[in-house]
C-alpha cells in the first residue's frame, strides 16, 4: 500500500471515529442520527437554472430571514463576489443568498438576477433608501464543456432565485451549477469525466446540518480507498492516479490555471455567530481532502460557504465542525453517482477535441 492510501486510511479511520464518537453522545442523550433530505432544513430554499446547450447553470440557496454566514478559500484561484462581507471581523449581520454557479468570473453577473428577485419579494436590509439584499456567490470553470459563449447571466440568477423560493427543489446530478462540471483534467478533457452537484443532509436531535457541493475538480474523487471518478487513461479503460502523475513533473506545468473549482456550503440551525461558522467552513475543508485527491492547488478555486439558518439549537461547534466534514465528503460522492454519463455523450460535449462542440 502506498503512503497516499495509507493517510487516506488513516484519515478515514479517524473520521470514522469522530463519527461514531458523535453518535455515542448522541445515544446516551437519547438520541440517533438519520438522513434526512435537505430540504428539511429550515430557513434555506433551493432553485436551479441552467443551459443545457451551454452546459452550464445556477444553483441558489435563499434565506428569506438571513443567515450568519462564514467562508473558507482554500484555493488558488476563486472565482466569487462579496465574500469580504463574510470576514469575521467584518459586522456580523446575516446574508439572504449563496449562489453556486458556473461561467467562471462572467457568470458572477447571475447575483444581478438574484438581487432583483430577492428585492420584489421584500427580501434584503431596508436601508432607508432602498432594499438592500446581501448575496455572495462563487463559481466554477466550465467554459471547456459545453458552449464558452454562453454562461450564466443575470436572467438565469433571477431564474433559479424564483425557483428557490417557490419550489424549494434540492437536485443532485448534472442539474443547476453541477450543470457543466467535470473532474480529473491533469491530461486534458479527452481524459476528464463528469461529475456534478451534490446534497447530503443529517439530524441529531434538533440539530439538522446539510452540505451541498458542486465537484469541479482537477483531481480525482474517492469513496474511501476506492476512486470512483477522475482522470482516465487515453483509451478511456481505465483510471490513471493524478498525484502520480503530478509526481512525474520535472519542471513547472501550466495546470489548466484557474479552470478547476469545488464549490460548496454547509446550512445548519446550529446557533453560531460569523467566526464559528468561518470555523465550520474549515473543519469542513477536510471533506474535500478526504474525497478530492490532490486538492487545493493554484489551479483549484476551492470555497466552502457555512451558514446558520432557521430556529436556532445550541450545538457544540467541534461535533458541528468534524460532522460537516463527514456529510460533505458523503455529498461529493453523491454527487458523481448522480451524474454518471455515457462516454459518447460526454465527450462530444468537451470542447478540447476534435469531435467537440466546435462549430455547432
Amino acid at each position: 500500500m502506498n503512503i497516499r492510501k495509507l493517510l487516506s486510511s488513516a484519515a478515514r479511520c479517524i473520521g470514522l471515529l469522530a463519527v461514531l464518537s458523535i453518535g455515542g453522545t448522541a445515544q446516551a442523550a437519547g438520541m440517533s442520527m438519520r438522513e434526512i433530505p435537505f430540504a428539511k432544513i429550515d430557513g434555506v430554499r433551493v432553485g436551479n437554472a441552467q443551459n443545457d446547450q451551454g452546459k452550464t447553470g445556477v444553483t441558489v440557496l435563499c434565506f428569506p430571514d438571513g443567515a450568519k454566514t462564514g467562508v473558507d478559500i482554500s484555493g488558488g484561484g476563486p472565482a466569487s463576489r462579496e465574500t469580504p462581507v463574510l470576514d469575521p471581523t467584518r459586522e456580523d449581520i446575516g446574508i439572504h443568498a449563496i449562489v453556486l454557479a458556473g461561467g467562471s468570473a462572467y457568470g458572477l453577473a447571475a447575483a444581478d438576477g438574484v438581487m432583483e428577485c430577492l428585492e420584489e419579494n421584500g427580501i434584503g436590509y431596508d436601508t432607508g433608501f432602498a432594499l438592500v439584499p446581501l448575496v455572495v456567490q462563487s463559481d466554477i470553470y466550465d467554459l471547456s464543456y459545453g458552449s464558452a459563449d454562453i454562461r450564466p447571466d443575470r436572467a438565469m440568477g433571477y431564474e433559479a432565485c424564483r425557483n428557490a423560493l417557490t419550489k424549494n427543489h434540492p437536485r443532485s446530478g448534472s442539474v443547476g451549477a453541477g450543470t457543466g462540471a467535470t473532474v480529473g483534467k491533469f491530461c486534458g478533457m479527452k481524459q476528464s469525466q463528469k461529475s456534478g452537484i451534490g446534497y447530503h443532509a443529517v439530524q441529531i436531535g434538533e440539530l439538522k446540518l446539510g452540505a451541498v457541493v458542486v465537484v469541479n475538480a482537477l483531481g480525482d474523487i474517492y469513496s474511501g480507498n476506492q476512486k470512483i471518478a477522475g482522470l482516465m487513461n487515453e483509451s478511456r479503460t481505465g483510471f490513471i492516479d493524478s498525484a502520480q502523475e503530478f509526481y512525474r513533473l520535472t519542471a513547472p506545468k501550466d495546470l489548466f490555471a484557474r479552470t478547476n473549482t469545488t464549490i460548496g456550503a454547509i446550512v445548519t440551525n446550529g446557533k453560531f455567530d460569523k467566526a464559528q461558522l468561518t470555523r465550520i467552513a474549515a473543519q469542513a475543508r477536510n471533506g474535500y481532502a478526504r474525497s478530492i485527491h490532490p486538492v487545493g492547488t493554484l489551479a483549484d478555486g476551492d470555497t466552502i460557504y457555512a451558514s446558520a439558518c432557521g430556529k436556532p439549537v445550541d450545538a457544540d461547534i467541534n461535533m458541528v465542525g468534524t460532522l460537516a466534514a463527514e456529510v460533505m465528503a458523503k455529498a461529493i460522492e453523491n454527487a458523481i453517482a448522480s451524474s454518471k454519463m455515457d462516454d459518447a455523450e460526454y465527450l462530444s460535449w468537451c470542447l478540447d477535441l476534435p469531435s467537440g462542440r466546435e462549430g455547432r
